[in-house]
């Protein structure tokens, strides 16, 4: 193992490895951790696809990797699970005393404003240093798809939008999706990025659908029951701007459902075999 790496823990896993890994990221300036599941297939040398995921508000890369039940059906289709945590983190970064700003809060995003700015740089490190990191270092290539929860949701679905081409496809699970007009996401904006209104709306996947011109696949998840549904979510208005501007939205609202990761593993194999066809045709 190089150095830039160190190994924090590796447990076997349906034939392959689930690991977590330390390392110095020059993007946010602090101590980074993140999980990795490496299906069977990497053990032979072979360099496989990733799908990122992006957790969501208080979680850490430990969320999913321990609730989602993800790696049986990872291992049977060759795919790589890379799960960055959810900010910076550390007594030197910034921090509030909310759970939905500072540290478990990065929105995924590259913070502008102070004191935010010295570390809550996301976007970067997970669009750029992350993969570049673990394509030098892990039996990992260079074909992407990303997927996320909630806040995470909202930053699989921006960052594609916002990267053409990094990445495959896209999907997720409740995701903030109208956040330049929901309590989270201008509470996080106006922090992270200021006042200004336009600032917000290119990190807005509604907003994003009028102006990107590349338009990968698409899917999104919701839950009947999610109590953050009316307010927070609002699949609606992704679902109309998708229309608008002739996106195809792969979209399911599911009765009952709430917002737990008990929908996230009733569905999450289905999100598997969604990216691993469209990562088989690249």
């Amino acid at each position: 193992m190089s150095a830039t790496l160190e190994l924090v823990s590796s447990q076997r896993c349906f034939g392959g490895w689930q690991r977590r890994f330390r390392h110095a990221s020059a993007s946010t300036r602090c101590e980074m951790t993140f999980s990795v599941y490496l299906p069977p297939q990497a053990q032979a040398g072979a360099r496989v696809p990733a799908l990122y995921w992006l957790s969501g508000l208080t979680c850490t890369d430990e969320n999913f990797s321990t609730k989602a039940g993800a790696q049986r059906a990872a291992a049977e289709l060759g795919l790589a699970l890379v799960i960055p945590d959810t900010s910076p983190r550390g007594a030197h970064v910034a921090d509030a005393e909310r759970y939905d700003l500072g540290q478990g809060a990065g929105f995924y995003l590259n913070a502008t404003q102070a004191p935010w700015s010295e570390h809550y740089r996301m976007e970067d490190y997970i669009v750029d240093e992350l993969p570049a990191l673990l394509e030098a270092e892990l039996p990992i290539g260079p074909l992407r798809a990303i997927s996320g929860h909630s806040m995470g949701g909202h930053g699989a679905l921006t960052l594609a939008m916002r990267h053409p081409g990094r990445y495959v496809s896209a999907s997720a699970f409740a995701p903030i999706v109208n956040p330049a007009d929901t309590p989270w996401g201008q509470q996080a904006f106006a922090a992270y990025l200021g006042e200004a209104r336009e600032a917000w709306l290119a990190h807005d996947a509604s907003q994003l659908m009028a102006t990107v011109a590349h338009r990968l696949p698409l899917r999104v998840d919701q839950g009947g029951g999610d109590s953050f549904l009316p307010e927070q979510l609002q699949p609606d208005v992704l679902c109309a701007a998708a229309k608008a501007h002739g996106w195809a939205l792969d979209y399911t609202l599911h009765p009952d459902y709430d917002h737990s990761y008990y929908f996230i593993a009733s569905l999450i194999e289905a999100h598997l075999r969604f990216h691993a066809g469209h990562l088989a045709r690249a």
